[in-house]
């Protein structure tokens, strides 16, 4: 039979290790997607001498200055595409991330209950077994 082996302050360090890559990799993707943004902005549109914004349409209240959004193109269209086709992909592995890491702490915990469920069982065989029985048992004390 094979024997475990698991320190739990061990896994707990190694869950907040795989926290921290995790709060980081969630900084690079909103940083992947704040840069692509602002390319996408920059790339303009395909129309040369064209504004750098276009006036939106809708009603602007009295006094107010016209709302403009900037004019995109196919740049922007591409990196738009780009990141809607991988949102599934970024969110499945956020979500893996998270479930192994819930995962390891569920295990952990069940395994530790399973250790204390032993000892105490083992402590209750302990308790039950007679001394004084046994004492004319052969091979027993004298």
């Amino acid at each position: 039979m094979t024997a475990w082996d698991i320190e739990p302050q061990g896994v707990q360090g190694q869950l907040q290790v795989t926290g921290t890559h995790a709060g980081d990799l969630e900084k690079a993707l909103t940083a992947l997607v704040t840069t692509m943004s602002e390319a996408a902005t920059a790339a303009g549109t395909a129309v040369p001498g064209s504004e750098a914004s276009m006036p939106l349409q809708g009603p602007v209240p009295v006094g107010a200055a016209p709302l403009s959004a900037p004019a995109l193109g196919p740049v922007a269209s591409a990196l738009s595409q780009y990141l809607e086709m991988r949102q599934g992909y970024l969110k499945s592995m956020a979500e893996r991330i998270q479930a192994a890491v819930l995962g390891a702490a569920k295990a952990t915990n069940e395994y530790v209950a399973g250790d204390l469920d032993a000892a105490k069982h083992a402590q209750d065989a302990a308790k039950a077994v007679r001394l004084d029985l046994l004492k004319d048992a052969p091979g027993g004390r004298k």
